[in-house]
């Protein structure tokens, strides 16, 4: 079983992330977003394009243009970006049948994965921009990863492997 958001879903989370850091009203250049975020420029306009569509970004066209969250971070959660660029999450079919689930009564897991369903969408739900880590889209910074343990066969410290 996978979790996962398409790379569209990614970067929707990323930019909204990036948007809901900065202070309430300020804009934020596509460039600057894609900068931080480490997201494609060129996919950058399409899903400003779906956030804005679903009430979560206002853009502002011109030199000093840019975007800016719609509503306070708090007020958006993570279900709310990632179903406005990958669509409604709800499954709608039988997990063993592949059909639709209660066309002909359901199957014998129908409960169990459908609560399952409940209870992430429910997370994402109660997620919300403000209330998430401050690290980098889920990343860590390089200048934040904890240095690797060296290994029994390398000789020198991590500056002069560095220098080599």
């Amino acid at each position: 079983m996978r979790l996962e958001l398409t790379r569209r879903g990614d970067y929707a989370v990323r930019a909204m992330l990036a948007l809901a850091r900065q202070p309430a009203g300020e804009l934020m250049s596509a460039r600057r977003i894609a900068e931080e975020m480490e997201i494609p420029v060129r996919f950058l306009p399409q899903v400003m394009s779906d956030l804005g569509r679903a009430g979560l970004v206002e853009a502002t066209t011109g030199r000093s243009g840019g975007y800016r969250l719609a509503r306070p971070p708090a007020e958006i959660s993570l279900l709310e970006v990632v179903e406005a660029v990958e669509g409604d999450s709800r499954r709608r079919t039988c997990v063993l049948r592949g059909g639709p689930c209660g066309a002909d009564g359901h199957c014998d897991v129908h409960d169990v994965f459908f609560a399952a369903q409940d209870a992430m969408l429910g997370a994402l739900s109660a997620a919300d921009l403000a209330s998430l880590p401050r690290r980098l889209g889920g990343r860590i910074r390089p200048e934040q990863a904890p240095a690797s343990p060296a290994r029994p066969d390398q000789q020198g410290s991590r500056e002069e492997a560095d220098a080599r």
